[in-house]
């Protein structure tokens, strides 16, 4: 009788005879979430004559970084079952203790940006501790932390950023490399650093494995509490990394400037294939949600849409992306395509 490797050996030396190979549904949303965001730009020609340029794509990239930085922490926290809604308030934390522990002098610069990063990761560790020590849902810890930090910001600044950004900050995000915006190299590097950490590491197969089954991979010797408060941690930190870059972009700090990154990290992560449960998605797919909501946005704002009806419009797209790229759609894929 045949051994079952045997018969895995023969399926996949067909498969391969064939030239056909698994069709995977976070290919599948990756795909279709940077095909459609290439359709949405070709079409706002028709919108505006200035617009539907590679011009217009660079804009795009460079609006769509600050989102794609902060939906990657997210996605972590999403793929283990859980989610940050403390995002927002920690983006701003990032751009306020920029422009007021370094300001425009630069000094100190190579340290400080260091320093602020791990603070936000500290306060990110504190939501991580809650959710596993305490048993506090996910949704109300990082609320409560971000209402928090929030008051703190506030309390800080009394109400009122002062400070310019740092020249390195600064030069990050407006200046050239080799007529190359040093920005798109950032986000391009950052972006596959990042797929490779979530997808090809034992960090990210551990996140897989928690999303899939807590107590499965605790079984399996997965330290469950630990990898949870890192994701936590990462999150945080990729939020005041955001806000560290937002603050070189507009050259100051707001107390709302990470309000308008919450809900959009979320619907990247969402938008681009990942199950809000946990155990499936890419950050491949997020980089192509988070360009997508981008580029949805550029339209939206072309059209001088009222911003009552730029929210329906965006929720509505939102709402037939998740459609079209829900498991079912997947499986139909499949079978239309014989995989």
């Amino acid at each position: 009788m045949t051994d079952r490797p045997s018969r895995v050996a023969a399926t996949e030396a067909q498969r391969d005879a064939r030239g056909i190979a698994p069709l995977r549904p976070e290919a599948i949303a990756a795909v279709a979430t940077f095909v459609l965001s290439v359709v949405l730009i070709l079409a706002s020609r028709f919108v505006s004559p200035a617009l539907g340029s590679w011009d217009q794509a660079a804009t795009v990239v460079v609006l769509a970084s600050f989102l794609i930085v902060v939906a990657f922490g997210q996605g972590l926290v999403i793929l283990i079952g859980g989610l940050d809604l403390s995002v927002a308030s920690l983006v701003t934390l990032g751009a306020v203790l920029a422009t007021t522990w370094i300001g425009s002098s630069n000094d100190g610069a190579i340290y400080l940006l260091p320093a602020i990063l791990i603070v936000c990761g500290l306060i990110g560790a504190a939501s991580g501790i809650g959710v596993t020590l305490l048993g506090v849902p996910p949704f109300i810890m990082t609320m409560a932390t971000g209402i928090i930090v929030g008051s703190v910001a506030l309390g800080y600044t009394s109400g009122t950023p002062r400070g310019g950004a740092p020249g390195i900050l600064i030069a990050l995000m407006k200046d050239d490399w080799a007529g190359v915006q040093i920005l798109i190299v950032f986000v391009v590097l950052f972006a596959v650093l990042a797929a490779i950490l979530q997808g090809s590491t034992s960090f990210g197969r551990k996140l897989y494995a928690i999303g899939a089954s807590a107590r499965a991979a605790h079984v399996a010797g997965v330290s469950v509490t630990r990898m949870t408060i890192l994701a936590y941690a990462m999150s945080a930190v990729s939020a005041g990394l955001a806000g560290l870059m937002l603050a070189g972009y507009s050259d100051g700090a707001t107390l709302r400037m990470g309000d308008s990154y919450l809900l959009p990290s979320i619907a990247a992560v969402v938008v681009g294939g990942s199950s809000i449960l946990g155990g499936t998605g890419s950050f491949a797919a997020t980089v192509g949600g988070a360009v997508l909501l981008t580029t949805l946005g550029t339209v939206i704002a072309a059209l001088g849409i009222g911003e009552g009806w730029r929210t329906v419009i965006e929720g509505s797209i939102i709402l037939i992306a998740l459609l079209l790229l829900r498991e079912s759609t997947f499986a139909g894929l499949k079978r239309l395509l014989g995989r």
